[in-house]
């Protein structure tokens, strides 16, 4: 018996950007873009042209004996290769050459140049692959954070987080599951910073995260050339059905100094989330100096003011009308 229903997310054929900002962007949803053109890269990027193109570049990636990975417990180690070697080993499944098992798993999520302060830019550090792929206008040019290059081994699975960014996944080559969660399900989730405790989404442990069941499952699988929109906030999990290729593009939606300046990734909360956050830390030091029922009664009334003051009302429904745009949001709207 499965354990959550499987909601899908919807399709829009040949969204262009104007789709996109009317029907799509408002929403605030999950959303699957078909007939976008991503150019020559649907055709070209095969593993012998990956490695011409992309040649003995050092790339830091994932590597793991498993290929469900958890980043909370560090199940897998960086290790370092010249970028056609991994392009080679993640498209094997038996290696010949290999770090701690045969069958490892492969993972790159690329880099900027100084990996402190650079967000990733696929123009930068794959020069010879950025003419290939046409990133969506979906957005302005002044909004854009990064474009990160994700290549998986086939059955890799990627831990459930969030990002604070709104983003498009690029599918080029393989297929891959992407399952998400409304970030009003966050508390059925078991964060731990912005990541899910819960590893295993399809045999879930229920003894330790009895709540997860609550939590809505979308689900949709993206074949090479699809888009997804997947907007900030929202959880996402995926799993490479084959070994694939994509591009992850990031846009700043919210105004440049929400975000903290020194995050290369994009998944650092917002400066002001932050500061928020370590208020509440300070409130919760301060009712330690209660006893312990006053501490219930007055963390009961902070809750029920947090509430009222801050949650949105706005439901996810279960279909999505393409038809409908919400009310105007504080989100800075791309174009």
């Amino acid at each position: 018996m499965e354990l959550q229903e499987k909601i899908p997310v919807p399709v829009f054929a040949a969204a262009d950007r104007e789709v996109f900002l009317r029907n799509i962007y408002p929403q605030r949803r999950p959303a699957v873009l078909r007939g976008v053109s991503l150019g020559p890269c649907l055709e070209k990027w095969t593993v012998d042209y990956l490695g011409e193109k992309g040649g003995d570049r050092e790339v830091k990636i994932h590597v793991s004996t498993v290929p469900q990975m958890d980043f909370l417990h560090k199940n897998f180690a960086y290790k370092t290769l010249p970028f056609n070697e991994f392009v080679k080993r993640a498209s094997e499944k038996k290696h010949s050459d290999f770090f701690l098992c045969e069958d490892e798993s492969y993972y790159l999520r690329s880099l900027g140049e100084d990996v402190r302060k650079e967000p990733a830019d696929l123009s930068k550090q794959f020069p010879g692959l950025v003419e290939d792929f046409h990133m969506p206008d979906f957005f302005e040019p002044e909004q854009f954070f990064s474009s990160v290059f994700r290549i998986s081994s086939c059955g890799l699975q990627l831990w459930t987080h969030y990002d604070v960014m709104d983003n498009l996944l690029a599918q080029v080559t393989g297929t891959k599951r992407v399952v998400l969660y409304s970030p009003q399900d966050a508390l059925h989730l078991y964060l731990s910073g912005d990541k899910s405790e819960v590893l295993d989404i399809d045999v879930p442990d229920l003894k330790r995260f009895p709540e997860f069941v609550k939590a809505k499952r979308y689900e949709c699988v993206l074949e090479p050339g699809d888009l997804l929109f997947i907007p900030a906030l929202w959880f996402h999990n995926t799993l490479a059905l084959e070994f694939g290729v994509g591009v992850n593009v990031f846009w700043r939606h919210l105004p440049a100094d929400s975000y903290d300046k020194k995050d290369p990734y994009g998944n650092k909360d917002p400066v002001a989330a932050t500061r928020a956050l370590q208020a509440l830390e300070r409130v919760l030091h301060t009712l330690d100096e209660l006893p312990a029922e006053y501490r219930d009664f007055y963390g009961r009334r902070m809750i029920q003011r947090i509430q009222k003051r801050t949650y949105c009302d706005r439901k996810i429904d279960a279909e999505q009308n393409s038809e409908t745009t919400l009310p105007s949001s504080p989100f800075t709207k791309p174009g």
